[in-house]
């Protein structure tokens, strides 16, 4: 059914299935960018703690178990197909994200897992995951436009949207975020019965990280540590557990390079205007050399000023379409900014890489979709098909 917001078949069918999501304890993760990373964050930290974790997330890069990870590792084959039949079975009604949802929720009450990290799919209010009960802890990472058609046209709308998973009770931890903006979420929340924390005025926070190393690059995952940090502690984990965790965290795919038999390759998941202002600032402070871009974008994302942002930081362009659901033409992304185009994500890399030489940097991103299809072939990894949901 493709995208779904609303609650009411999702809570139909928890019932049906024995409320397995009301025996979990659970940290929440709404945001626009970085609600993944925080996700994983905050699951290594759990994991460095010594609780057994489950982690859910979406969507996947290569295969559709990595959406749900127990202990750190994409749940097994066996485990998984049992979870899907029995969601299917319990609500053939549901969405595809609905019956993915369930099938974490009883995986992970199946395992008995001491912590369960969900990030949210899109939105809050009427996401899928928001049928769970008052959560350990919970956050809302960086507010940016993205799915305006769903959420609202205005970064207000937006974030009362995500801060729609707000209890009564609940202390939301905020990532970076104008003051605007953090008015409106705290709006949201106090109609909740809940409370926020901003968590870059969190002096704890700040010390820990600043004298942490934390495993995923670029300036504003430190921005994300401070928010993992906040929500380790909230869920009992020391502060030597904390900065461990985010030591050890690993994300693939986000500022991820990977140095394959042609030369360096730079994937990020940017996909919206936010995302690729990050990723240039990374490229900026990675200073000068050759470098080539692969880009290509789905339909339905704000690409010109993402392209904008990143065209000017490589001397080559190449564009392609990225499969999943409809891709912005590359003739499009041409007209903007000069480039050669490929007929395929392996192709365009092929091309990429012939620019700049084994020296060079390709930098691959705009959509997931074409970052995922261009690791798992540099690293002969198995893949499931794309699924842009």
């Amino acid at each position: 059914m493709g995208m779904r917001l609303g609650l009411g078949p999702m809570l139909d069918a928890c019932a049906r299935a024995g409320h397995p999501e009301s025996n979990l304890r659970v940290v929440h993760v709404a945001g626009t960018n970085g609600k993944g990373s925080v996700s994983a964050m905050v699951e290594s930290i759990a994991r460095s703690a010594g609780l057994r974790t489950g982690l859910y997330t979406s969507p996947h890069l290569s295969k559709f178990a990595e959406r749900i990870r127990l202990d750190g590792e994409p749940i097994g084959d066996d485990t998984l197909s049992d979870a899907l039949n029995r969601a299917l079975e319990i609500g053939p009604d549901l969405s595809f994200f609905e019956v993915a949802t369930l099938a974490a929720f009883l995986a992970l009450h199946d395992a008995r897992v001491d912590i369960a990290v969900l990030e949210v799919g899109l939105g809050g209010r009427l996401d899928a995951t928001n049928v769970i009960p008052r959560p350990a802890a919970a956050a809302i990472t960086r507010i940016a436009l993205d799915h305006t058609q769903l959420l609202g046209p205005t970064l207000i709308d937006v974030a009362r949207e995500k801060a729609g998973i707000a209890k009564p009770g609940l202390e939301l931890v905020l990532g970076a975020m104008p003051d605007e903006i953090f008015a409106a979420i705290a709006q949201v929340a106090r109609a909740a019965g809940g409370s926020t924390r901003r968590a870059e005025l969190d002096d704890e926070a700040a010390q820990c990280v600043h004298n942490a190393t934390v495993g995923l690059a670029g300036a504003h995952q430190r921005d994300n540590a401070r928010v993992a940090y906040r929500l380790g502690r909230s869920i009992g984990a020391s502060a030597t557990a904390c900065a461990d965790g985010l030591a050890r965290v690993r994300w693939p795919g986000r500022l991820e390079t990977i140095e394959s038999d042609g030369g360096p390759v730079l994937l990020d998941a940017a996909h919206n205007p936010d995302g690729a202002a990050a990723l240039a600032a990374h490229l900026r402070a990675l200073g000068e050399g050759p470098r080539a871009l692969l880009f290509g974008a789905l339909a339905d994302k704000e690409w010109p000023p993402m392209l904008d942002a990143l065209a000017p930081l490589a001397a080559h362009r190449v564009y392609v379409e990225p499969r999943g659901r409809a891709a912005t033409p590359v003739d499009s992304l041409r007209a903007r900014h000069d480039g050669q185009v490929a007929d395929s994500v392996i192709a365009g890399y092929a091309r990429a890489r012939a620019a700049v030489g084994a020296r060079g940097l390709v930098v691959a991103c705009g959509s997931i979709f074409l970052i995922a299809e261009l690791r798992a072939t540099l690293l002969g990894l198995p893949r499931d098909p794309p699924i842009a949901l």
